[in-house]
């Protein structure tokens, strides 16, 4: 029987109750898991003031989907297929690219990972991470990721396979052939949708006739979660969930991480959003409300605090100096790994 969506608050935390833990996560893993949203934040709005300054073509913020993406990182294992999206920088630095590298790629490098400078930033990909290369048209990685769990299964491997998205991307038709696909034949994936509500500028009720984008799971007779993706524990913990059970065999599940895109959609296109949605948005940042929740567990203090943003200010101002002075691209590589 397909399930229902299930919908998923944020904690409760309580001094003798600390949420973490119960989860899996010590106080190490919490405070990396909050070390790597300052420096994701750091990265994204240095990328788009460099972006305004002309200094790199273009820049995608991430601010708000931190939480989402980084927690979710943390139920993988290492040698998982991910499928990232544009707005992946914390996903991509949770899995293990360093500041440099997302930098290198921002300014199209010679030595950017990606693409060694061959392409837009956005495109985040690393092979020894495996972060498989995507097309910069929206979803088409969810059927690669559904044809990654297929070899995977064929091949007698444990491995899952994951995809990244935004609500916008839902709306294609390489989501639904996608997901029916991996039903059908039981595979190893985890559809990951970061919905902010505003595809661009479409909000997502005028994109789609359910509200949630977990709801359209029980179509495919598939499990479908709705999380709040601002709380990172509550994303480990349904992330972890799902993807033990496609490594167990039982299907692919769909993820919906409800976020809120605090800034404009690129560095190229504005918002259309008004001060009150604006200053709406602002109170649904991931940083401050789990920054909250690790002091009320005395995880994190006045000092730990301002040590983190320190050296996070640090790691990134390092990782802009260093690819701004990285070579170009060759000249003589222009049509190398190009197929005609």
């Amino acid at each position: 029987m397909p399930s229902a969506a299930k919908h998923s608050g944020p904690p409760r935390p309580s001094a003798a109750r600390p949420v973490h833990r119960e989860f899996g996560l010590g106080d190490a893993d919490s405070l990396d898991v909050y070390y790597a949203m300052l420096v994701s934040r750091e990265l994204s709005r240095a990328a788009l003031k460099l972006a305004f300054q002309g200094s790199i073509d273009v820049s995608i913020p991430s601010d708000g989907h931190e939480a989402a993406q980084i927690a979710s990182m943390r139920a993988l294992r290492p040698t998982d297929p991910v499928y990232l999206f544009y707005r992946s920088v914390p996903a991509a630095y949770a899995r293990g690219m360093s500041a440099r590298e997302i930098m290198l790629d921002n300014f199209g490098r010679r030595d950017g990972p990606s693409s060694g400078g061959k392409n837009l930033a956005g495109h985040w990909a690393k092979r020894e991470l495996h972060l498989m290369s995507i097309s910069g048209s929206v979803a088409t990685q969810i059927p690669q990721a559904v044809g990654s769990a297929l070899a995977a299964k064929l091949r007698g491997e444990d491995s899952v396979s994951v995809a990244y998205f935004g609500d916008g991307g839902s709306s294609k038709s390489d989501f639904h052939e996608g997901l029916n696909f991996a039903a059908v034949h039981q595979l190893p994936v985890v559809l990951f949708c970061e919905n902010n509500g505003v595809a661009i500028s479409v909000p997502f009720e005028k994109q789609s006739g359910v509200a949630r984008v977990a709801d359209r799971a029980v179509g495919y007779a598939v499990v479908g979660i709705s999380v709040d993706g601002a709380d990172p524990l509550q994303v480990f913990r349904v992330m972890r969930e799902a993807v033990d059970a496609a490594r167990a065999g039982k299907g692919p599940a769909l993820i919906e991480a409800r976020v809120t895109r605090l800034g404009q959609h690129t560095s190229q296109v504005g918002d259309d959003r008004g001060p009150l949605d604006l200053a709406e948005a602002r109170r649904h940042d991931p940083i401050p409300r789990f920054a909250h929740y690790l002091r009320h567990h005395g995880v994190l203090d006045d000092a730990l605090e301002q040590s983190f943003r320190e050296r996070a200010a640090a790691e990134v101002a390092d990782a802009v100096e260093f690819a701004r002075r990285a070579p170009d691209p060759p000249v003589a590589r222009a049509f190398a790994d190009v197929y005609a």
